[in-house]
């Protein structure tokens, strides 16, 4: 059963494709750049330690892709668990939240990036409901019950609800 949200939202606008864009290119950047950077580590860690080069997977490696995958889940699952928001996200102001402008718990930060690649392999039809869609949402946002909003406008919309709720007390 799909229900519709809350007349009065705790969301504020829906981000638009563009910023939601933006925000994703500054993710996969500070993403792959941070795994990179904890690779070296490790080499430069493992050489102080042993005194051995220790030889980094090949860009073709399969260790290397599943390596980069664990990275990625941990990278924007944990960053939607604790935050509601990737870095990228926060550059631009944006924050996810559920569909009736409640926080996201961990389970909808975990099923959101689980079903995020799922936008990619439907040769991008996942991400049609960002552009023709009232809410804004992807496939993935669907399958989490999440949306994204402009989180400036969340804070003030939350506002807002609470002062109509004082002067209807």
């Amino acid at each position: 059963m799909k229900a519709d949200p809350p007349a009065t939202s705790l969301a504020g606008n829906y981000a638009g494709p563009v910023t939601r864009l933006a925000a994703y290119v500054i993710d996969a950047f500070l993403s792959v750049a941070a795994y990179g950077l904890a690779l070296s580590l490790v080499a430069f860690l493992w050489q102080l330690v042993s005194r051995d080069s220790l030889t980094l997977p090949a860009e073709d490696s399969l260790v290397w892709l599943i390596g980069l995958g664990f990275w990625l889940f941990f990278y924007f699952a944990g960053s939607w668990a604790v935050a509601a928001k990737t870095p990228g996200m926060a550059v631009l102001g944006l924050r996810v939240v559920q569909r009736d402008g409640t926080d996201i718990t961990a389970r909808h930060a975990v099923v959101r990036t689980l079903a995020f690649p799922l936008s990619f392999i439907l040769l991008g039809l996942g991400f049609v409901g960002l552009i023709i869609g009232k809410e804004r949402r992807g496939l993935h946002d669907v399958i989490a019950h999440t949306t994204v909003v402009y989180a400036w406008d969340a804070r003030a919309a939350r506002w807002r609800l609470l002062s109509r709720q004082v002067a209807e007390a």
